[in-house]
């Protein structure tokens, strides 16, 4: 096997991204400190084609040469925006039709492998503090909680890693909306 190069990958330019279709999904980070990790999420994001971030509370926004080391300039073709806190986001995110799920460990939480997205509705996918997880404000506020199964001695995982995670299944079940 070889290794292909950039150009030979054909990936789509950040205004043919803008232009294209999406999974139906927002992300909402609730107070992510590490700019690396609001990086990650926006590369991330961009590799699955989501519709939107949303950045709340302390998350920083870009431009940040923190955010772009690891977005590698997925912070200019993922579309986002910024709240003042994650529940404001969740509240108007809701009131324009999306069904917000929590990635967190609940009472009462769906197993990520028992999830099931349905393609006909938009989600928004909130993601908590890497000390802290979700503010409890909004877990209380969301339609679903999501947890993502885990077999060792911790019981959390990085932010970015749990966005990779998710992002991915949901894309799995989301990606025939882009009609390629």
């Amino acid at each position: 096997m070889r290794k292909l190069d950039v150009l030979e990958m054909n990936r789509i330019s950040a205004e043919e991204f803008h232009r294209a279709r999406k999974i139906p999904l927002a992300v909402v980070l609730d107070d992510v400190r590490s700019m690396n990790n609001v990086g990650s999420v926006f590369r991330t994001a961009d590799a699955f084609r989501v519709e939107r971030i949303c950045l709340c509370g302390i998350t920083g926004t870009p431009p940040h040469p923190d955010i772009h080391k690891t977005a590698l300039g997925a912070e200019c073709s993922v579309s986002w925006t910024y709240c003042p806190t994650a529940l404001e986001a969740v509240q108007q995110l809701r009131g324009e039709g999306y069904v917000v799920c929590s990635v967190e460990q609940a009472e009462g939480s769906t197993l990520l492998q028992d999830f099931r997205f349905d393609p006909l509705r938009r989600y928004a996918l909130v993601l908590g503090n890497e000390v802290k997880g979700v503010g409890q404000e909004v877990v209380d506020s969301s339609d679903f909680c999501i947890e993502v199964p885990q077999y060792g001695t911790k019981h959390s995982l990085n932010v970015s890693v749990a966005a990779g995670i998710v992002l991915w299944q949901a894309f799995l079940q989301l990606r025939g909306v882009l009609g390629e």
